[in-house]
């Protein structure tokens, strides 16, 4: 079952370039798929480039909670590098 959701990150200073780099990667996009549909998913950032918002369409929270957390290997190091914080709302 597919549930919208809202998550809003808080990324460190100068890293949102390291975090699209990542997030449009084919590791990356390989990730997100296992996580939601990406034809669905719409991203923006703030002018600041310190918080990114993205409205996604997942269809598993457990993935999309590792993801972020750092609990999955694939996005853990750029996570660890770039991300402040997160919410999901």
């Amino acid at each position: 079952m597919m549930k919208d959701i809202l998550v809003v990150g808080m990324l460190k200073e100068g890293q949102l370039p390291k975090f699209m780099s990542f997030m449009q990667s084919d590791e990356g996009i390989a990730e997100r798929k296992n996580i939601a549909d990406l034809s669905k998913t719409i991203g923006t950032f703030a002018p600041d480039q310190r918080k990114v918002m993205f409205k996604i369409a997942v269809h598993d929270m457990d993935a999309l909670h590792a993801f972020l957390n750092g609990s999955n290997q694939v996005s853990k190091s750029v996570f660890d590098a770039v991300m402040e914080s997160y919410e999901i709302y």
